[in-house]
């Protein structure tokens, strides 16, 4: 073989291989790039299949989250409607989770808010001496029924009367938006066997001041009445019935005031009242104050005033609640011997609600008084 010869052999040779690296490198590079089209390919998928699962699994979150608006909204309008009903109806209370119990139940008591709240239409309708007649006599005729009858009679049964009677302080007394007889002496025969231990619901001892005085009586716990402590009470049903129906003597006290108020407007313009004088002096404002005078008695008659009988509470005697409550005040008299009809044992503990009884008596309206024994009226005293 000639040198030329040799030198194109050798560089076809050359060639051959540098095409054959060449193809290697091709094929190296191909393979690479399908791999990586595959990989490519393959996360794509994963991707697209990734956000499917999280799109369905946002869309089942959403759904559920609709689910439960509207489950939450259906129970709204649920509680909202059954408390609705429970202002004019009491006879059925709802089942409440045990942890809500002692909460205050906004929806139930919005009619006892707007009591409060409506007592600022005294500055848009003036006021007269007749309307502030009015609110003085209907403060004093309802107290008397509170204190002389839910208080005195059907609760601790302290003298006796006829059912003809019985009805009618029944009525007056529910016209105090203070809830039905019933349920005022079932609550009040609970408070003195839990006097100020755990189980009374209105103890200063044993919560705070406001909780006593009314934000136990706004709460599911204390709606109910509990009739197996006032069977001598629940056999009657015209009591049954103030009871359940607890706003209508209320809301018919109002309706007849605000009727008057406009016949004497018109017939008797000399009076200088009105329909919505009598309104909201004589029913509004009238029974706000009379409401929260009756209460003091749980709020403050067991933390301000004397002791003068060891009692297992630390129920007081207080004058100047006993003025405003016609002799409630009393208290720790009262805690000492609760089947009295008189709390002011002595002559100088002014008893109003007494004084009126022992008139009724004399007219034979009621009977048997149950007075304070001599050895109760001395004995155990604070020392």
């Amino acid at each position: 073989m000639t040198n030329n010869e040799h030198t194109a052999h050798s560089a076809a040779l050359q060639v051959a291989q540098i095409e054959e690296a060449v193809a290697e490198t091709l094929g190296e590079a191909r393979r690479k790039v399908e791999h990586a089209a595959h990989q490519v390919e393959t996360a794509a998928i994963d991707a697209m299949e990734s956000a499917r699962a999280r799109a369905h699994e946002a869309k089942d979150r959403a759904q559920e989250a609709i689910d439960g608006t509207v489950t939450k909204t259906r129970g709204l309008w649920r509680r909202a409607a059954l408390a609705v009903v429970n202002w004019f109806d009491t006879a059925h209370q709802p089942a409440v989770d045990p942890a809500k119990l002692d909460r205050i139940a906004w929806l139930r008591i919005v009619p006892f808010i707007g009591l409060h709240v409506a007592c600022i239409g005294v500055f848009f309708v003036g006021v007269s001496w007749f309307a502030l007649v009015v609110a003085a006599f209907l403060y004093a005729i309802r107290m008397f029924a509170i204190t002389g009858f839910y208080h005195r009679y059907f609760s601790h049964k302290a003298f006796k009367t006829s059912r003809v009677m019985q009805f009618v302080f029944g009525v007056i007394g529910a016209s105090s938006v203070q809830r039905g007889p019933l349920w005022w002496a079932a609550h009040h025969r609970h408070h003195h066997r839990h006097s100020d231990q755990p189980g009374d619901l209105h103890s200063p001892v044993q919560h705070s001041f406001w909780r006593s005085h009314m934000g136990w009586f706004l709460t599911p716990r204390a709606f109910g009445t509990d009739h197996a402590v006032i069977p001598d009470l629940a056999k009657y049903p015209e009591l049954r019935f103030l009871d359940r129906f607890d706003i209508f003597v209320p809301v018919a006290l109002a309706v007849v005031l605000f009727v008057l108020g406009g016949v004497l407007e018109e017939h008797v313009p000399s009076l200088g009242t009105s329909a919505g004088q009598l309104l909201f002096w004589g029913f509004f404002v009238s029974t706000v104050v009379l409401f929260h005078a009756t209460v003091t008695i749980n709020s403050l008659a067991h933390v301000w005033g004397k002791r003068r009988y060891q009692t297992r509470d630390d129920s007081r005697n207080n004058v100047w609640l006993a003025l405003i409550t016609f002799g409630e005040g009393w208290h720790n008299n009262h805690h000492h011997y609760p089947g009295s009809a008189r709390q002011g044992f002595f002559w100088w503990e002014i008893d109003l609600t007494y004084y009126a009884l022992k008139a009724m008596s004399w007219l034979g309206l009621i009977w048997d008084l149950k007075p304070v024994p001599d050895r109760i009226k001395h004995g155990q005293r604070v020392r």
